[in-house]
């Protein structure tokens, strides 16, 4: 095993223990606690096994195994994109709904006051 390997199974296996101890704690759900384990599990498979790149690629038709690290690490990337999108436009409309809600609360207390 190479000091490269070792280097990022620390890591990978750190970059799990994340995971396991953000799921404990509740602060990500189960789809994503499997996603996450799921991927980094993946990672430290193909640094483990780095013969299943070339394996991978065969199958896929791709010419270089790096190919297949880039256009795997690009499609994750692009879904993470994607999520990450959708929850920013799901906050935005949550708090535009709380700021119509607390604007129309203030302005019934405004004019509740006014009136007396």
């Amino acid at each position: 095993m190479t000091p490269l390997q070792i280097f990022l199974i620390i890591f990978l296996l750190f970059a799990l223990s994340r995971v396991f101890l953000r799921a404990k704690g509740k602060q990500i759900s189960k789809k994503e606690f499997i996603f996450w384990a799921v991927i980094w599990i993946l990672a430290i498979v193909f640094v483990l096994e780095p013969d299943l790149f070339r394996i991978s690629a065969d199958l896929l038709g791709i010419g270089r195994t790096v190919d297949v690290i880039i256009y795997f690490g690009l499609a994750v990337l692009f879904y993470l994109n994607f999520r990450l999108y959708v929850k920013m436009q799901k906050n935005e409309e949550d708090i535009s709904k709380l700021v119509r809600t607390f604007a129309f609360k203030k302005a019934k207390e405004g004019k509740k006051v006014k009136k007396k």
